[in-house]
């Protein structure tokens, strides 16, 4: 009994504390609240990922809409010159991979949206660790519930099932282009045919390559975004618990000093990090979907 109330006055140990910020907010198919108890559960909601992608890709369409709107054809001030610049940045990447022009028309925007959406899911790492998941800890403590089971990541990236969701959504826009290019029978004559050559000995071989390819092309699609972004939360997460420890401890200033630096270092460094995942990730859209338009 001595040891339970010991350790409910000193708080979460390290390990502890890092569980619980990896720890979901979750609701099976029952509406039955569950915790996580790992990193890929496919079984249940991941709530507050739902949440957060959902409500950074309203405000991700809701500044496009502004810009759009907004648009003159006079000199344009700073907000509209910025999505100008954007939008020639991926529609010049688009032309330099997709030669189709009634395409690019859908693919082009679709591309600049999933770089806007990335990003503002990218960002939410930026926010101090402990900001957002505590004040959801009072808001459910305030509620009747036990605080130290409120939990909320902020980071949808970070999760496995948004990225993989992302990559299967691009894989499906693939497959579309597929049949509208080169049509179903023309599309189903590439899958047996290619890579080996259109034997019928090889349509097995050649069947079997091409579904490799597909599920390696949408699992390393969204493996690379979350891998990225998991140790990013992970590394940040540290730095926290190095500034805690000096604050717990009251001495060492040592580990405060240490904390401001990598604080600000590690911040920096993820700033061109949150940009070069969505890049990547809109690049590989585009690439993926040019290849739907090419034969064999």
């Amino acid at each position: 009994m001595s040891a339970e109330i010991a350790s409910e006055a000193h708080g979460p140990t390290a390990s502890e504390y890092i569980k619980h910020h990896l720890q979901h907010m979750q609701m099976d198919f029952s509406f039955a609240s569950r915790k996580q108890e790992s990193i890929v559960d496919f079984s249940l909601f991941n709530l507050d990922s739902v949440f957060w992608s959902v409500l950074l890709g309203v405000i991700g369409c809701f500044v496009l809409w502004r810009a759009a709107r907004r648009a003159t054809s006079g000199v344009p001030g700073r907000f509209q010159a910025a999505v100008e610049i954007l939008v020639e940045m991926v529609e010049n990447q688009a032309k330099g991979v997709i030669h189709n022009a009634q395409s690019r028309k859908f693919i082009s925007p679709l591309a600049l949206t999933v770089f806007v959406w990335i990003f503002l899911m990218n960002f939410m790492d930026m926010i101090p660790v402990d900001l957002l998941p505590k004040a959801w800890e009072l808001i459910y403590g305030a509620a009747g519930h036990d605080p130290h089971h409120a939990y909320m990541r902020v980071v949808p990236t970070a999760d496995l099932s948004t990225t993989l969701g992302l990559s299967c959504a691009v894989l499906l826009v693939c497959l579309v282009y597929n049949i509208k290019i080169k049509g179903l029978g023309g599309w189903a004559h590439e899958l047996i045919a290619a890579p080996f050559g259109n034997h019928w000995a090889l349509y097995p071989v050649n069947f079997l390559m091409q579904v490799i390819e597909y599920v390696a092309k949408t699992v390393s699609h969204g493996m690379r975004l979350f891998g990225n972004m998991f140790a990013g939360e992970l590394v940040f997460m540290l730095i926290a618990l190095m500034g805690g420890a000096w604050a717990v401890s009251g001495t060492g200033i040592g580990l405060a000093i240490g904390h401001v630096i990598a604080g600000t270092v590690w911040t920096l460094f993820h700033i061109l990090v949150i940009v070069l995942q969505a890049f990547i990730f809109m690049m590989l859209t585009l690439i993926y979907t040019g290849q739907a338009h090419e034969a064999h």
